[in-house]
């Protein structure tokens, strides 16, 4: 007897949505190309949302929840399906955001992603960081990384999730993945574990506390490759969060190992595509360089950005670099990439809904 809840997601996925949102006193609403719309259906009750988020739950989640804790966790109601859940409790009562896992990992090339992503993903060792707000497909990157390096190298691979949303089969690679939660419990809890497991390459869902990004440090410079995400959304704004979580007696130290073992920072959005019929990422990447190494020894990070535009021949590019490519290719929708930008005036020229553009304002004299 398949749980009420699943009619929600089989309509999300068969619409395409990314996220469905359920929200007492609203009817259920989807994410489709990064705009939410609610679907045909009565606003939802505390009680009708509760029973329904209530039938899935085990026991240990039930207990959690009634003493206030939120949950994340990943839900497969059929073979083929899974959803990540994150429960929680607001003002008017429980809601839920529910993320739908495409059911196959996309093969790396077919994302549109730089060629250098996937020699960087090709490393032996150090850390190379994903970044990007949250539902910027990340995730999918990722699992597509691993996916590469399973179908084409023999590695042990652990990969460290809150929670599982891909699932790996092993191929060349033996994959093991184990749940935040579930089978460990936390990511640095997880990554000591991995440390002792004989691993060539470790992924870490999450570098979110002092503890993690140390332990990834570590392992990264003790000869394993360590892929990480952080909720960051350029290269320098990813070094510049690792050294301010740190303690300042931790910082130098910090500064050294990024400048020797940081590979990479590929930070990435996904921007609409022109008529809004999907979404395509658009990536800023940094590869550590010697030059960009100095810089981030002498504290000059303000000055990356340039050390990154004159890499070209390295496949580095920024942010606004891409969309500005990928608008003149009419790979992207321009007024979307225009609100994308870090830099705005360089896609002033690009946006056809003059309403988004700043207005001049003409005082007489």
């Amino acid at each position: 007897m398949s749980a009420r809840i699943d009619a929600f997601l089989q309509l999300g996925r068969q619409q395409g949505c990314s996220d469905i949102h359920l929200a007492v006193g609203c009817p259920p609403m989807l994410r489709m190309l990064g705009e939410i719309a609610p679907i045909r259906y009565r606003d939802l009750s505390d009680d009708e949302l509760s029973a329904l988020i209530l039938e899935i739950l085990d026991e240990s989640q039930r207990s959690a929840f009634a003493r206030g804790e939120d949950l994340d966790f990943s839900y497969a109601p059929a073979p083929g399906e899974r959803y990540r859940f994150n429960v929680f409790r607001k003002a008017s009562g429980v809601g839920a955001v529910v993320r739908v896992v495409g059911t196959t990992i996309p093969p790396i090339d077919a994302l549109g992603l730089p060629p250098v992503i996937k020699t960087l993903a090709q490393s032996h060792q150090g850390l190379l960081l994903v970044t990007g707000a949250t539902g910027t497909g990340k995730t999918t990157t990722l699992a597509s990384m691993i996916d590469f390096l399973n179908s084409t190298r023999k590695l042990n691979i652990i990969t460290l999730e809150d929670p599982v949303e891909y699932v790996h089969q092993s191929k060349q690679s033996l994959v093991v993945q184990r749940e935040v939660g579930t089978s460990v419990g936390s990511f640095a809890e997880g990554l000591r574990a991995a440390l002792r497991e004989d691993p060539d390459v470790i992924l870490v869902g999450e570098l979110r506390d002092v503890e993690t990004i140390t332990l990834a440090m570590m392992a990264a410079e003790t000869g394993h490759l360590v892929l990480g995400t952080l909720h960051t959304t350029s290269a320098v704004k990813t070094l510049d969060r690792i050294l301010d979580v740190l303690p300042v007696d931790q910082r130098a130290q910090a500064m050294s190992f990024l400048s020797q073992s940081l590979i990479g920072v590929i930070s990435q959005c996904l921007v609409p595509t022109p008529g809004r019929q999907g979404r395509k990422a658009i990536v800023e990447v940094m590869v550590m360089t010697t030059a960009i190494s100095n810089l981030l020894l002498s504290g000059k990070t303000v000055q990356i950005p340039a050390a990154i535009l004159t890499g070209r021949q390295l496949g580095m590019q920024l942010l606004d670099q891409a969309l500005i490519e990928a608008v003149q290719a009419k790979e992207i929708d321009p007024d979307a990439a225009y609100m994308q930008a870090h830099d705005k005036k360089q896609l002033q020229r690009f946006v056809t809904d003059p309403k988004l553009l700043p207005q001049v304002s003409l005082v007489g004299g």
